[in-house]
């Protein structure tokens, strides 16, 4: 009978391991798929934006193997130097590869609203993003990051309505995590404000201000605070912009 059982419950596990390969493989969350569906996904996408992409990529791979190569025919051994101009050549293809998904990916959602979450999603491990926390029918957004650098509140949209958007969510934000200064951005290309495609590193490059305890602290007080209002009915991500002129008419 324990024999039984236990075979009952290994085919049980075998069932539910086969079942969960099959739904990450026909997963469109790129969270379930495997690194090299993730590169190959992210090569695909860019190309499409990029055309000169396997240009570049072969270039920067074969530069630093050409220069490997006369380097070992001047200096021996010559097969430390093709090995070595190998690996640079790899990291070399792999750093280009990663700045042009970046700048492809800024360029694909720019100008659509909720474009700002791309680039917080781009934040370093120790950054906590909360998209989309106020908006306005005309889809004007606010966002927020809580890290290092503080808790920050990022507007997009139209200068004018987000300039009282961002002061009530600085007053709601400054009374819930009392004591910790909040600084605002507004995104856009317009003066004093930030570009997506900068975005994200503006943020990195601020100073210091929170230390891990603090962080947890003020993270867990914003989780509160959102809790008892009342969310706005935004979908997760950029908007198309079909999508978004049809809200603007107030359809």
């Amino acid at each position: 009978m324990a024999s039984d059982k236990a075979k009952e419950l290994r085919a049980k596990q075998k069932a539910q391991i086969q079942a969960e390969k099959e739904r990450k493989k026909n997963s469109s969350d790129p969270r379930d798929w495997s690194q090299r569906r993730q590169l190959t996904e992210s090569y695909r996408l860019t190309r499409q934006q990029d055309p000169q992409l396997p240009m570049v990529l072969a270039a920067g791979f074969a530069g630093p193997l050409l220069l490997g190569i006369l380097l070992g025919v001047l200096v021996k051994p010559l097969w430390f130097w093709i090995l070595l101009g190998i690996l640079v050549g790899m990291t070399l293809a792999m750093f280009l590869f990663t700045r042009r998904v970046r700048s492809s990916v800024y360029k694909r959602y720019e100008g659509q609203p909720g474009s700002a979450e791309v680039a917080l999603n781009m934040l370093p491990k120790g950054w906590t993003s909360t998209p989309a926390i106020n908006a306005t029918r005309q889809l004007d957004v606010v966002h927020r990051v809580v890290g290092p650098g503080g808790l920050i509140l990022i507007g997009e949209g139209d200068p004018n309505r987000l300039k009282q958007l961002l002061v009530t969510e600085t007053k709601r934000h400054e009374q819930t995590a009392y004591g910790v200064t909040v600084n605002t951005i507004q995104m856009g290309d317009g003066p004093g404000q930030v570009p997506l495609n900068k975005l994200s590193d503006h943020i990195k490059k601020m100073p210091k201000k929170l230390n891990q305890m603090q962080i947890d602290d003020v993270t867990k007080r914003l989780r509160a605070m959102d809790a008892v209002r009342a969310r706005m009915p935004i979908p997760k991500g950029p908007i198309p912009q079909q999508t978004s002129r049809r809200a603007m008419r107030g359809r």
